[in-house]
């Protein structure tokens, strides 16, 4: 039992190592060409004061792709879901490319997104049953809305360097030990392991001042492997644990969404009210607000784990109240001026 153990463990640091070096490459050898092709020019909502390159997340897409292929068994029944989603993810990839270089009209965009999340749902996680007491037809649509919200606001929150990185580096890495130690299914976790790498490959060149940003070519399919993997965490019943670890990007994403729509805004549309651009324009530097986001997330990480090894109901809500706390403390800090917080 502790040799299978340990040889799962391996193979994610290796998946995770490898997956960080092809990603670290790619983004030397992509950024010469995304500057002539795919530069991000400033306006008034953007939080870059230079013209940047965008689409590093080709580099963090390949990397993991390619390491957990070459690296990583895929025989088993779980590993063969991967398949659907490395291809969903990859198509993804492709929309926000085309949404980089020109953008897509807004309902067309929704209805692409959806499809990807919708291949994901029904043929890489079919057995996944979160609530069975519901028809099988109305959880799929609930999983189908809360995957395209996800993909949605991990673009939503790529707005200043490394926030991405603050957030499902942390995630990533919490469900890898997982697969490791054998709480989540060994497919799942190497999945985890290569996602990790391919950012951690790309943190140095999206370091503030960023050399080069993921670009909606990497936001969204990121944030598609990542709700596959909550999706895959909730269905083994740790339906708290999915919930706690990336609860930060969901609470400022939904949240600056909420209030949007209630001042009638065009919420499809780009703007600077998120609480970590709120925390800029209050005098945090980048580095501050991505470092404690980062640690809030590493923490967070930790509610999760403690979720899964005391399964009582009531340290189940103990640890999901005290995320939410810390999660709202984060969320106030970032509102109010930074000499005063």
């Amino acid at each position: 039992m502790v040799l299978p153990a340990l040889q799962t463990a391996l193979t994610a640091l290796l998946v995770l190592f490898a997956a960080a070096a092809i990603s670290a490459v790619l983004c030397v050898l992509l950024r010469p060409l995304l500057v002539r092709y795919a530069l991000a020019r400033p306006n008034a909502r953007s939080s870059h004061r230079v013209p940047t390159p965008q689409g590093g997340g080709i580099a963090v897409l390949a990397g993991a792709f390619v390491a957990l292929c070459l690296l990583a068994p895929l025989a088993s029944t779980a590993a063969e879901g991967l398949v659907f989603v490395m291809v969903a993810a990859v198509a993804l990839a492709i929309v926000g490319a085309w949404d980089d270089i020109r953008p897509l009209p807004a309902g067309l965009r929704l209805g692409l997104q959806a499809l990807c999340v919708a291949v994901v749902i029904v043929y890489a996680a079919p057995e996944v049953r979160l609530f069975p007491e519901l028809p099988l037809g109305v959880e799929r649509c609930l999983a189908l809305l809360a995957g395209v919200w996800f993909v949605n606001l991990t673009n939503f929150m790529d707005g200043i360097d490394w926030i991405t990185l603050a957030g499902f580096v942390p995630l990533a890495g919490a469900l890898m030990l997982a697969g490791s130690i054998g709480l989540i299914d060994p497919a799942t976790g190497l999945l985890a392991a290569a996602l990790c790498g391919g950012l951690i490959g790309f943190a140095p060149f999206n370091r503030p001042t960023a050399r080069l940003f993921l670009g909606d070519v990497g936001s969204l399919p990121i944030g598609l492997v990542t709700a596959y993997l909550l999706y895959r965490l909730a269905g083994t019943g740790a339906l708290t644990a999915a919930l706690i670890l990336p609860l930060y990007h969901v609470a400022d994403a939904s949240i600056t969404l909420l209030r949007r729509l209630a001042r009638r805004e065009k919420v499809w549309e780009a703007h600077r009210s998120h609480f970590y651009q709120q925390a800029t324009a209050n005098g945090w530097s980048v580095m501050a607000v991505v470092t404690q986001v980062a640690l809030l997330n590493v923490v967070l990480a930790g509610l999760a784990a403690v979720s899964i090894l005391v399964p009582a109901t009531g340290a189940q809500i103990g640890c999901l109240v005290v995320a939410v706390l810390l999660t709202s403390l984060l969320l106030r800090r970032f509102s109010r001026p930074a000499m005063t917080s």
